[in-house]
């Protein structure tokens, strides 16, 4: 049997989308290298989230707590596991467990084999995503967690 031509042009997405969640909500992003920020921002607010961004623990910490104070917290933070010379995902997320015991917090490391990211809910995260990022890993993560 065969079907008649179409005289329209139709356009098949090919991207996957498989497991993809839209996101939502206020996501503090904190990493040493600008451009890892910058992927993650377009992602996440492709994704339908607002972003803020800092470069290292401190000023993630500060962002943190000016947003609590504020009244308008974040739904969830993703740390850079290892800043050098700055402050690192395992002690910023001891601070903002001080601010707010109830952070989700969300390590991120191009480190797989750091025993943090195999353990992350020992050291006070309650979730882990590998760099470099992928859309469907991240979009899985943040949801699990801001679900909690």
């Amino acid at each position: 049997m065969l079907l008649p031509a179409s005289e329209g042009t139709h356009v098949i997405d090919t991207r996957q989308t498989k497991g993809l969640i839209a996101g939502h909500g206020r996501i503090l992003v904190m990493d040493d290298e600008d451009f890892i920020r910058e992927l993650a921002s377009v992602m996440l607010q492709k994704m339908g989230c607002d972003v803020a961004l800092a470069q290292d623990g401190q000023a993630a910490v500060a962002i943190y707590q000016e947003a609590l104070s504020a009244g308008n917290p974040f739904d969830a933070v993703v740390l850079d596991l290892t800043v050098p010379g700055g402050m690192g995902g395992k002690e910023t997320v001891r601070q903002l467990r001080t601010l707010d015991p109830n952070v989700r917090a969300i390590v991120s490391s191009g480190y797989s084999n750091d025993p943090v990211m195999a353990n992350y809910a020992r050291y006070g995260f309650c979730g882990a995503v590998k760099k470099p990022y992928l859309v469907q890993e991240m979009s899985q993560v943040l949801n699990a967690v801001i679900k909690r």
